[in-house]
C-alpha cells in the first residue's frame, strides 16, 4: 500500500532526527518549521524539554507577517543566531525535519551561520 504525503513526512522527519540525537553531544537543537504562509525556528533543549529561543515569520517587530521567501527565511535565522547567542548557546545541531535543505532552510541556515551559531 501506497504511503501518503504526510506519513512519508513523518518516516523522513523521525528518519532524520534519529541520526541527528546519534551525533548531539548534548548540544541543543535548532528545528526548524515551514508552512505554505510562515517559517519559524526554535532553539530546543531536549535534555530539559525547553525552548531557549524561538524566531517566527509571525512576529510582528520582524515585520514580516505572511510572508515566507528566501529573504524572510534569512532574517530569521539572523533573529534566531542573535537571540540564541543572547540566551547563551554558540553550537547547535541543526534539525532540518522533514525538509529539504534547500531554498528558504538552506536560507535561514546559512543566515544563522553568518550570525554565530555553529553547527
Amino acid at each position: 500500500m501506497a504511503l501518503s504525503k504526510r506519513e512519508l513526512f513523518q518516516k523522513r522527519r523521525m528518519r532524520v532526527r534519529s541520526k541527528l540525537r546519534k551525533l548531539a553531544a548534548g548540544r541543543p537543537r535548532l528545528s526548524v518549521h515551514r508552512s505554505n504562509k510562515n517559517i519559524s525556528v526554535q532553539v530546543i533543549d531536549d535534555a530539559q524539554g525547553r525552548t531557549l529561543a524561538s524566531a517566527s515569520s509571525l512576529e510582528k517587530d520582524l515585520g514580516l507577517i505572511g510572508k515566507n521567501n528566501v529573504e524572510a527565511a534569512a532574517k530569521i535565522g539572523a533573529a534566531i543566531a542573535e537571540r540564541a547567542k543572547a540566551a547563551g548557546v554558540e553550537d547547535v545541531y541543526f534539525d532540518r525535519g522533514g525538509f529539504l535543505f534547500h531554498g528558504k532552510v538552506k536560507a535561514l541556515a546559512d543566515a544563522a551561520r553568518e550570525g554565530g551559531l555553529r553547527f
